[in-house]
């Protein structure tokens, strides 16, 4: 069971999200447009299927430690098809090459992965 604290970090950065998107599209930044359309353009359906991009970009956030890049890919993955086991394989990827702390910081993920599954009740 998630503890409050971990379920109101997890929705601010859901919230962020929002909130960073709204901030520069009221700005018509025109980078941000640009980055859009590379990151649609990069994670569409294509001879990878968007889940596995999902799986892959997970990974990396994964090893990078960014949390919101983590609760983000979680839930497209999840969005796309994928299974919790193929949410832990690809953390397993990410723990093969980036070694424990990749493992340590994955405590994240799987916070994130039971919030998505009791949200869904």
């Amino acid at each position: 069971m998630l503890d409050k604290a971990y379920i109101e970090k997890i929705e601010k950065i859901y919230k962020d999200f929002m909130y960073v998107h709204e901030s520069f599209t009221a700005r018509d930044s025109k980078p941000y447009e640009s980055f859009l359309k590379f990151s649609n353009d990069a994670m569409k359906e294509g001879s990878i299927p968007k889940m596995y991009k999902e799986l892959i970009a997970l990974g990396i956030a994964s090893f990078h430690n960014c949390e919101p890049c983590m609760a983000w890919h979680v839930k497209e993955a999840l969005n796309n098809g994928a299974t919790d086991k193929q949410v832990v394989e690809a953390i397993e990827v990410a723990s093969e090459m980036g070694g424990g702390p990749v493992v340590a910081r994955s405590s994240f993920v799987f916070k994130v992965l039971e919030y998505l599954k009791d949200k869904k009740k």
